[in-house]
């Protein structure tokens, strides 16, 4: 299938930024229901892709559970324009809201990108994972010293304790991948690569880069 985020997505999500309020948003509205559907079209594909591909994605998961409204809640937030100035999906057996692995995929001018992982996992998560690293951390290690991964993809390190958790030492060689309080693995895309004819599959061969990993927490978890 030949499908890709569309020039005029981005070019609803460039104006935006600019134009942040109801009365431009309204009257623009036609604009906004092309690049919703077609963020809505792209992210159909996508599943499909990974059911294809990965045994804990289905085929049928409605796109619908896993889009991020563009419609902002300022309710505890200093920021009160509102709207988002980007298109998210998460994608997992739950859609977009799921306490385990998952795919997101973000769309921004000049600021798109690809991650799998688990962010902020609950405690009794937390912990599973971080014990499965203290048992496995050099088969994690290596997934992430995969060529393929080492080129396209990092390891997001900035969310993490100081020092080691309780039950941890710091002379632990898998230390500061224990620390972490997120697991989760990035890959930045340009426009171009997204809005050319290959979009769909350069998403998809990115997330393929990302399923050693998301498989390791799947695991951590007991999920078969």
């Amino acid at each position: 299938m030949k499908i890709s985020i569309h020039p005029n997505t981005f070019g609803f999500l460039e104006a935006i930024k600019d134009n942040n309020n109801k009365e431009w948003f309204q009257a623009n509205r036609e604009a906004y229901e092309h690049a919703w559907q077609n963020m809505k079209d792209f992210t159909e594909a996508v599943i499909q892709g990974l059911a294809q591909t990965d045994r804990y994605i289905s085929s049928d998961i409605p796109v619908a559970k896993c889009l991020f409204r563009i419609y902002r809640d300022t309710r505890f937030s200093k920021d009160k324009t509102p709207y988002k100035t980007w298109l998210g999906a998460g994608i997992s057996t739950a859609g977009r809201k799921l306490n385990g692995p998952e795919y997101y995929l973000h769309i921004q001018p000049g600021n798109s990108f690809v991650a799998g992982g688990y962010w902020r996992p609950e405690k009794e998560h937390l912990a599973a994972i971080r014990q499965e690293i203290d048992y496995n951390g050099a088969r994690l290690l290596k997934l992430l010293d995969e060529p393929a991964f080492k080129k396209h993809c990092q390891l997001d390190s900035q969310d993490k304790l100081k020092r080691a958790p309780a039950g941890f030492g710091e002379d632990n060689p898998f230390i500061e991948l224990i620390k972490l309080k997120s697991f989760t693995v990035s890959e930045p895309l340009s426009d171009e690569e997204l809005s050319g004819a290959n979009g769909l599959s350069t998403v998809l061969q990115a997330f393929s880069r990302m399923y050693g990993f998301k498989l390791f927490l799947h695991e951590a978890l007991g999920e078969e």
